[in-house]
């Protein structure tokens, strides 16, 4: 007995059962085979404080699309799971939890603190990749990774280590961005910027000598405590005598140098700017060039320091406040301007960022960028869309050297350790038992690396390097990144650079980027807007299989796409119907088994169902390999819901019901049809699919390790397909024809078509008279048609008695009914907008819809007339 389908489709009591068959199967386990073409993805390991959201959906989504499909395709696909460690967010989280206890960091102490982060680690890690489940996700997750495993750790200390021998890791004094909230310092990638309202502050510094003052303007008037100069431009002719002067810096009472440096824009502002080393990057620079102290003014978190002298230990803004009212008390402040500029703020908190000097490790990018930007501009890595190659250049190609230290404890530790008896640092691969230079004892740094560190390793670290593993060497380079436009400095960039140094090859081959989930109306997702939709309750309302067609539905490479309810429906609408098809299907096979195949006889109408799947499978096939799944999935949708179910379902009921030969060829084209079908449907929807397919006569346990459909020359009807489709023309053409006489399908008329197509149409007979409800067909090259209700198309002139379709009497009373509402209707609509106090008092939007309303009577009346013209 074949698997009975229920009567309505509840994913609920399917997904979870198809989950644990997959899994029990081991269907999503790839080993190295010779036999077989490698297909790999490494996943873009989510945080393990992460649940999941719409933008992880439609990631994973498609992710699972292209492997599913080339698991289909025969490759041995991996797709490779795991989490990443997310130094800062996981740290702010327990941090927070922690508050909550009355308990601070330094209450645990280091140790007891990574105790804590692990158990957070085991409790919360493995809560998204449970959700991953839900969605479907074919992961290999015996081989699920995370970041700090010991293996990815191993990874973290080789490739530090290489750099640092190499000279491209160093420790140093330089410009970071720092973040008072978090308590660390983070990289460029790591900052954001938004527009926010601020002012200008000009302030007057007076010359030591008496002889006057210079102008300067600045957004942060608190760091200007920590000025070692005023800068001028080398050919700047308003001030070329002040250069070599010195000026008291106000507040201070301490003399500063003026120096000229090309940095300086003469046509911003004064044309001098205040050089504040400590605080400003550009300011660095120049304090670099000209041999200028660098003056600290803040703390860790914002506040002012003790050389900040009567401001020491005020919040920075608190400060600030307080060093205009002494500037303008003291007669140094000449002017406040208003001004909006872009404002750096921390990606993870949204702190105002600090730009500060601290001694920190950093990566020299210049010698590890070269490389990278010559593979994708050669072609060995690809972006899809092209385009975002540019936003990768941008990066690259304007890169500083990346600060890799962070100033937490959740992470890998810096494998760096310090002798205070020699002063020498060591950097090794394992902990050393003693200093190598004098045998004092050695502490480790007590900074951990940036979390991208780690990430950039992401597609080799996970497959076993530095060890030499049978997976390294078979499924590496990987094929193809899925990923969000808004990581690819982040994350991408950084894999690529990485994997070229340590593996002398790019990462990937192809790097396949996709856009934003937003709301129906287009905006971003966010808490603020409350507008955020949790995939985890769309599943569970709608079914996994529904949100993963919403989210690919439409969809282009690089674009947003807009989340609604009206779409999920139609999702949902969509896996009824199939549902239902294949149900007709299952309940007009019998117990008997059917012979396998397509029968060697096929009828018209199966050569022209048979010749629409083979295109379809040629075109999806082309569609998934240049990344167009949205265009995919319509086409297979297209095809489910109007040839298969529409057309093709319909047709073939005859032949069902006739019994015997014909019903078993007509079945045995239907379910090759409909396994096909769901071949080509499984990477988009995977439940729904794989339900059907194990209910359907066919060999194999599942439809994961069924073969994908190719384009079979054999299976093009060219002939059959163009006069078959002539057919539904003329079908299509009675049948709105009779929709506009209001005719039901239940009243039956006679059909008379005048065309050259003679044969073709004589073959249409029965569908004409099934689908077009004709009680009889006459076709000839000519025919009396006069008087008639006619249908017109390319091919044929066809006539429909009006006695057979209507009651002329009936019809024409109604019609004059119809009529007389209309006139009613225009007269009302003219005459309220020929009133002149209505059309200049109403709102302008309310005017347009009363003379659509209008525009819209007159064609009703206009058809009308035609009809009763036609009676």
């Amino acid at each position: 007995m074949r698997k009975e389908l229920d009567k309505k489709y509840d994913p609920g009591q399917v997904e979870d059962r198809i989950y644990d068959f997959w899994l029990s199967g081991g269907y999503f386990h790839a080993e190295p085979d010779p036999d077989k073409k490698p297909y790999t993805i490494v996943i873009p390991p989510p945080n393990i404080t992460g649940q999941l959201h719409m933008g992880h959906a439609l990631d994973e989504t498609f992710q699972d699309i292209l492997i599913r499909y080339k698991r289909m395709q025969g490759y041995e696909a991996l797709w490779l799971p795991g989490t990443d460690h997310a130094s800062i967010a996981t740290e702010a989280k327990i941090v927070e939890a922690m508050r909550q206890e009355g308990l601070t960091k330094e209450d645990l102490g280091r140790e007891g603190f990574l105790e804590r982060a692990w158990e957070w680690k085991e409790k919360f890690g493995s809560r998204i990749i449970e959700q991953l489940k839900k969605l479907g996700s074919s992961c290999d997750w015996e081989r699920e990774r995370f970041t700090l495993d010991e293996g990815c750790s191993k990874a973290v200390r080789e490739v530090f280590c290489r750099l640092y021998e190499k000279g491209l890791i160093y420790q140093g004094e330089r410009i970071i961005n720092w973040c008072p909230h978090c308590k660390t310092s983070i990289s460029d990638a790591e900052v954001e910027y938004e527009e926010q309202a601020g002012h200008f502050w000009h302030i007057r510094y007076p010359f030591a000598d008496g002889s006057g003052y210079m102008e300067i303007a600045t957004t942060r008037p608190e760091t200007m405590l920590g000025d070692t100069a005023l800068a001028v431009h080398p050919e700047d002719e308003r001030y070329r005598d002040c250069v070599g002067k010195s000026v008291i810096l106000p507040l201070v009472d301490k003399e500063i140098p003026v120096v000229a440096d090309e940095y300086v824009d003469r046509e911003f502002g004064t044309g001098v700017v205040k050089i504040t080393p400590a605080h400003d990057p550009n300011d660095f620079e120049v304090g670099a060039r000209h041999d200028l102290p660098i003056i600290n003014v803040m703390t860790e978190d914002g506040h002012m320091a003790e050389c900040a002298g009567k401001y020491a230990g005020m919040d920075r803004y608190e400060a600030r406040k307080a060093i205009v009212a002494d500037l303008e008390a003291g007669g140094y402040l000449v002017r406040i301007e208003d001004h909006t500029h872009n404002v750096g703020t921390c990606y993870r908190c949204g702190t105002t960022v600090e730009p500060m000097v601290s001694k920190q490790w950093f990566v020299k990018m210049e010698e590890l960028a070269a490389p990278a930007i010559k593979a994708v501009r050669e072609g060995e890595t690809q972006f899809v869309p092209a385009r975002f190659d540019k936003t990768y250049y941008n990066w690259m190609e304007n890169i500083r050297d990346w600060c890799i230290s962070r100033q937490l404890w959740w992470g890998h530790r810096i494998p760096a350790y310090y002798c205070d008896g020699c002063g020498e640092t060591i950097v090794a691969r394992e902990e050393p038992a003693c200093c190598p230079h004098c045998g004092g004892k050695l502490r480790q740094d007590e900074d951990t690396l940036d979390t991208w560190f780690s990430s950039a390793l992401w597609p080799f670290s996970t497959l076993g390097w530095p060890d030499k593993t049978p997976e390294l060497d078979y499924f590496f380079p990987t094929d193809t990144l899925v990923t969000g436009y808004d990581i690819i400095f982040f994350w991408v960039a950084r894999m690529i650079f990485s994997s070229i140094e340590q593996m002398g090859e790019v990462p990937f081959k192809t790097v396949f980027i996709h856009g934003l989930v937003r709301d129906a109306q287009g905006r971003k997702m966010s808490k603020s807007l409350g507008n955020g939709i949790d995939p985890l309750e769309v599943i569970a309302q709608y079914g996994a299989d529904a949100l993963r067609l919403t989210l690919a539905t439409g969809n282009s490479p690089g674009n947003d796409m807009r989340f609604s309810d009206d779409k999920i429906m139609a999702s949902r609408n969509f896996c009824n119907k199939i549902w239902n098809a294949a149900r007709f299907i299952l309940m007009n096979l019998s117990d008997e088994e059917l012979e396998p195949g397509l029968p060697s006889e096929l009828e018209i109408e199966d050569k022209w169902v048979l010749s629409k799947y083979n295109e379809i499978v040629r075109q999806v096939t082309q569609n998934i390999d240049k990344f167009e799944l949205g265009i995919a999935l319509g086409k297979v949708n297209e095809f489910v819901w109007d040839i298969v179910c529409d057309w093709y379902i319909e047709i073939v009921k005859l032949r069902l019901q006739a019994g015997g030969e014909q019903k078993k060829n007509a079945l045995r084209v239907l379910c090759t049809l409909f396994e096909g079908t769901m071949k080509l449907l499984h990477p988009f929807a995977p439940f729904i699919t794989e339900e059907i397919w194990q209910a359907l006569p066919h060999q194999g346990e599942s439809i994961m390790t069924a073969p994908w459909p190719v384009y079979d020359p054999a299976l093009s009807f060219a002939r059959e397909e163009e006069q078959f489709e002539i057919i539904m023309k003329a079908i299509r053409a009675i049948r709105n024809r009779r929709s506009e006489l209001q005719v039901p399908p239940s009243k039956k008329a006679k059909v008379f078509i005048e065309t050259e197509r003679v044969e073709v149409f004589s073959q249409g007979e029965e569908f004409i008279k099934r689908l077009a409800s004709a009680s009889e067909v006459a076709v000839a090259p000519q025919l009396e048609l006069e008087g008639m209700v006619m249908a017109i198309t390319a091919e044929a002139k066809i006539g429909m008695p009006m006695d057979d379709l209507v009651d002329r009497e009936k019809e024409r009373q109604r019609l004059e009914k119809e009529k007389l509402g209309c006139e009613k209707e225009i007269a009302s609509l003219t005459g309220k907008l020929q009133n002149e106090k209505f059309v200049s008092r109403a709102p302008q939007n309310v005017v347009d819809s009363e003379r659509e309303k209008l525009a819209r009577a007159q064609e009703r009346l206009k058809k009308v007339e035609e009809s009763l013209a036609a009676l």
